[in-house]
């Protein structure tokens, strides 16, 4: 199964085509206690109208967290999209990372902070699509030792400039989600939206 993604300046979402974030609005809501779940809703590809079957947010939660890369798409000044590999955390409802304040992906979300985050297995894809905004102190705080013990990598060097807010970290608020389970595609797909 492929998923091909489409940004464009106006960001509607990938599956149903509604706009990401109508009213005009840049950033979602904050973090919900449990978001809504539905099935996907794509004409043509025989989805279920019931509730029946949709996956509980803790699956995709459970992949958020286990992946190792992720799949990061932002968009240029020019409205096309440039998509990335990038290491990060799936911590407190949001999903981290950070990058150079130079890198492409940090001056396209200082412009417009759309984006949409993947997890690295297609084949149990989780699918974020979201705002994403510079992490506060205390965030970066609680982001460098498990960044550290899951990458195994030495973070000291950086430490001060990510800390100091010199270099940015982004935390990455979900608008809507979806999971793309190939194994029970037809009936297990499911959409969650962020109120």
């Amino acid at each position: 199964m492929a998923v091909f993604v489409v940004v464009s300046s106006v960001f509607p979402c990938v599956l149903c085509g509604e706009d990401a974030f109508p009213n005009g609005s840049q950033m979602p809501p904050k973090k919900s206690a449990t978001p809504k779940s539905s099935h996907i809703h794509a004409a043509g590809y025989g989805f279920p109208e019931t509730t029946k079957g949709l996956l509980p947010w803790s699956w995709a939660e459970q992949r958020l967290k286990k992946s190792h890369n992720y799949w990061i798409t932002t968009v240029k000044p020019d409205v096309s999209p440039h998509t990335m590999v990038v290491w990060g955390l799936w911590q407190d409802g949001r999903f981290l990372f950070s990058t150079g304040s130079k890198s492409r992906k940090a001056r396209n979300l200082a412009q417009n902070p759309k984006c949409i985050v993947c997890t690295e297995h297609a084949d149990e894809a989780v699918i974020i699509e979201g705002v994403a905004e510079i992490a506060d102190v205390a965030a970066r705080k609680k982001f460098l030792p498990p960044y550290e013990r899951k990458y195994k990598w030495d973070m000291s060097k950086m430490k001060d400039d990510i800390l100091s807010m010199k270099e940015p970290v982004f935390a990455v608020r979900p608008r809507v989600a979806f999971a793309l389970w190939e194994e029970h595609f037809q009936e297990r797909s499911t959409r969650w939206t962020f109120v």
